[in-house]
């Protein structure tokens, strides 16, 4: 039972502040509940400042040392400048909402004195404080009493002051109910904005705590044992308007959403679901509970996360920072090699055919391929004397090169060195000179080393190369790679067919990194690296020699060369994530992988490689699936990382019923089969039932469309809420010029649509609120279209080319993934239904408020006009 009052049986209040006589005894009470948590909220925000000032303090004071003293004190300094800038940017992220709850136990139970369920505090990195935490709550109001906050909050006494939402005792806050209370007497959520309390909710959880009173505020008492707490916090949250950024969920974190949340991180964790049941939310917060209860090795190694787009990540990147955590790399598939960016694009089918794991043995034999052994000897002349080169030594040196298991262009080191030293003897032989003497033969080798026929021939046999070099090759050489991968089709060899110098693709890039592991390093690679660096070093003295000369510095004392040494040898320390970021072999403690049903194997392998622990979380549904056939299970889906269902069968108990009745029906002809398979990495897979975004008349219009193209979705799931006029389907005739309007029917009804959204939106949550979407499968089209129109033109104006900050974005079906909008206007579904049932499903499920679809051409059958 929700109520906006207090019941006075949990914890005596204090004397309540004068009220306004007009007031009502409900809003009396209101108000002052609301008095009683500001002073309480007050308290906390004023411990947060006093951290945030000791943590400037003493990062100012560590700065202040300079870089003066032995190599182990500036390491010292550096470490600590590190630390306390991290615990800067940890206070300062969670300023927002830092108190959103309360627990109010009951006196005589264990948990709720427990010193373990006091939580982290900030400045022990997550970790529970030492010393007794017993009376841990009575700063705030005695033991029975927590208030339950984005981080843990002790005062200089060491006594709680904010419970850390990860921390075990606050597991009641999510999960108790009338059924299993968890020692919980009553659950309230605390509405603030800019450390102001707007409001209060609160939830009675175990009525027999109060003593038998059956009621509160004089109505009875109805309680309800469900899993789905706080609907009025949630319902008000779910109903706020957009502003472009993905919002936390850890004020109303749901009990199915919590249970997931709180898994161990060991293996992998498939969490899948319908559209808008919080998939990527959990996920991320996830995350934060992971670096909670797995600090010490997740701050060593980091987590990895991978998003389906560089506009997916920008639109999650606050999530986290407002969770306490900023150790977090976040990356595409496309930008997952350093110094690489794949800003070509490709259709799905040329993709899905990049990601097959065929490709490990096409590109193992293309590396292969570059060590050849000659059909004779070939001939070098060096200085005037005529040598050969020997397939049997050729083929020697190859052996003693790969016995030593390094990668390509690594082994090529120790094949020259065998082969220079055969032509060394021979040299010496043909030149009658002395090979045994250590200087001659030094001579000898180098003369023979600089020979353009040497070199030339060594190369034939062992060719250096690049990862883009050979993969351009492979694309650009129809012959080269019907030779290599016989596997293709010749249709599908044609779609590879690429020109040299095009741009690479993100489907590229795992392709890219598999030849890196079999390549290694070139010679090539480490020279461009060294005259980066030389022209790094040129453009810092340069900056020193003008600061001196500015400055009058050094006075012939300090030099430019001596002053830009100083800088690169003791300047800021690199974060752990800056570090990880530019390491391609960096491996993490943890992965977390949304939108994971378009990766294919080799983007699994890549990502193997940086967990050999293999803990991940893997986020998605194969009902959205982008490309032509959706892989049939996530056993499918994720054999390159070894998995092998769990102890368990590999599912929860919620997932083996949905996949039991997917069986039963028949709904996919055989998708649902389980694939059997070996492995040693433990495979678990959650469901999330209930969709928190999309209003269930889009839901269910939205599962209609795709059942009726062959394509229902794998789990179906149940909105929480509707709203009235939601769907509209504007029907136009067939494409056209209309008299006068200077373009076609569809494109004037479209944008009437958005003008009508857009005024519709202004009135329901104020001039410039909330975003509108229109999805298309030509969006650079329909964006010029709109930009016409002077209004909208300035709607889609985007701050920094950051799309999301737009009030008006237009997009594809690809580029909304894992989006939400207040309204989409969804042009012709029938068409990016015919090209991906799955797309279809993701753009019309993007909204939270109104979907308005416009259509000159067929509509699925499921989608009519409500």
């Amino acid at each position: 039972m929700s109520t906006s009052s207090r019941s006075p049986q949990v914890a005596p209040d204090p004397t309540p502040e004068a009220l306004p006589a007009d007031q009502g005894p409900e809003a009396a009470a209101r108000e002052r509940e609301i008095a009683v948590e500001q002073r309480v909220v007050d308290g906390a925000y004023g411990e947060l400042d006093r951290r945030l000032a000791e943590a400037r303090s003493a990062l100012r004071r560590t700065e202040a040392r300079g870089a003066s003293g032995t190599h182990q004190s500036r390491g010292e300094r550096d470490a600590y400048a590190v630390h306390y800038s991290g615990l800067i940017s940890t206070l300062e992220g969670v300023e927002e909402r830092l108190v959103f709850g309360r627990m109010d136990m009951r006196a005589d139970d264990p948990a709720a004195t427990e010193a373990g369920g006091s939580g982290g505090d900030a400045d022990g990195a997550g970790a529970p404080p030492p010393g007794d935490g017993a009376g841990a709550t009575g700063a705030v109001g005695g033991p029975e009493r927590h208030y339950v906050g984005r981080i843990g909050l002790h005062d200089a006494a060491r006594r709680e002051v904010v419970l850390d939402w990860r921390a075990p005792l606050a597991r009641a806050f999510y999960q108790a109910t009338a059924s299993d209370p968890m020692g919980l007497v009553r659950r309230r959520h605390i509405d603030t904005r800019a450390r102001r309390v707007l409001g209060v909710e609160d939830e009675l959880i175990d009525i027999s705590a109060l003593g038998g009173a059956g009621s509160v505020g004089g109505q009875p008492a109805r309680l309800a044992a469900e899993g789905l707490q706080g609907e009025g916090a949630l319902l008000a949250a779910m109903s706020a308007a957009r502003d472009g950024r993905m919002g936390d969920i850890v004020a109303t974190i749901q009990a199915e959403q919590d249970r997931i949340v709180t898994a161990p991180g060991t293996g992998v964790l498939v969490v899948q679901g319908g559209p808008g049941t919080g998939k990527t939310a959990v996920a991320l917060h996830r995350v934060a509970y992971l670096f909670y209860a797995e600090r010490e090795r997740l701050e060593r190694s980091g987590v990895l996360l991978v998003g389906p787009s560089r506009t997916f990540l920008r639109y999650v990147e606050q999530v986290l920072p407002s969770l306490g955590e900023t150790g977090v790399v976040s990356t595409t598939i496309g930008d997952l090699v350093p110094g690489i960016r794949a800003r070509g694009a490709e259709s799905a089918a040329t993709a899905e055919i990049k990601g097959r794991a065929m490709w490990a043995r096409v590109l193992a034999r293309a590396v292969k391929g570059l060590q050849r052994v000659p059909d004779g000897p070939r001939p070098i002349v060096v200085e005037g004397t005529a040598l050969e080169l020997r397939p049997d030594d050729v083929r020697e040196a190859m052996s003693r090169a790969r016995r030593g298991g390094k990668p390509h262009n690594l082994a090529r080191e120790p094949f020259v060195l065998w082969l220079l030293e055969r032509l060394t003897d021979q040299f010496a032989a043909a030149t009658r000179q002395d090979a045994s003497d250590p200087e001659t033969r030094a001579w000898i080798r180098e003369d023979i080393r600089t020979s353009r026929d040497a070199r030339r021939e060594i190369n034939l046999c062992w060719m250096p190369t690049t990862p883009q070099g050979l993969l351009e090759r492979l694309w650009a050489r129809p012959a080269l790679l019907e030779r290599l991968a016989p596997e293709l089709t010749g249709a599908e060899r044609e779609a590879l067919r690429r020109s040299p110098g095009s741009e690479l693709t993100p489907a590229d890039i795992p392709l890219i990194d598999e030849l890196a592991e079999l390549l290694g390093p070139s010679d090539d690679a480490q020279a461009q690296r060294a005259r980066l660096e030389a022209r790094r070093r040129e453009e810092l003295v340069a900056y020193a020699a003008e600061a001196i000369e500015s400055q009058e510095l050094g006075g012939g004392i300090v030099t430019a060369e001596m002053l830009a040494d100083r800088v690169a040898d003791h300047g800021p320390s690199l974060t752990l994530a800056e570090r990880a970021r530019a390491d391609r072999s960096w491996t993490y403690g943890h992965v977390v992988v949304d939108e994971a049903q378009e990766l294919g194997a080799m983007a699994w392998r890549a990502l193997a490689r940086r967990c050999p622990v293999r803990s991940f979380t893997v986020v998605g549904d194969l009902a959205q699936y982008s490309g032509p056939t959706a892989p049939s299970s996530w056993e499918q889906a994720l054999r390159a990382l070894g998995t092998s269902p769990s102890a368990d069968g590999g599912r929860s108990p919620q997932a083996d019923h949905h996949q039991r009745g997917r069986r039963a029906r028949g709904r996919h002809g055989g998708r649902g089969r389980r694939v059997a398979q070996e492995g040693s990495t433990p495979l678990r897979e959650e469901i999330l039932t209930v969709c928190y975004r999309t209003p269930a008349t889009v839901m269910e219009a939205a599962d209609a469309a795709v059942a009726s193209l062959g394509h229902p979705p794998v789990y179906p799931v149940s909105s929480v809420r509707d709203l009235p006029d939601c769907l509209r389907v504007d029907r136009v005739g067939p494409a056209g010029r209309t008299e006068g309007a200077g373009g076609t029917a569809l494109e004037g009804a479209v944008l009437t649509a958005v003008r009508e959204e857009m005024a519709a939106l202004d009135e329901a949550v104020g001039p410039e609120g909330g975003r509108i979407a229109v999805i298309a499968t030509d969006p650079e089209a329909w964006a010029a279209r709109l930009a016409a129109d002077a209004a909208l033109a300035a709607a889609m104006g985007a701050p920094g080319g950051d799309v999301l900050r737009s009030r008006l974005a237009v997009m594809g079906p690809v580029m909304s993934k894992g989006l939400e909008f207040d309204v989409v206007v969804l042009v012709e579904p029938g068409r990016i239904g015919r090209a991906s049932p799955g797309d279809l499903y993701v753009a019309m499920t993007r909204p939270t408020r109104r979907l308005r679809v416009i259509s000159s051409g067929p509509l699925p059958s499921g989608l009519t006009a409500p």
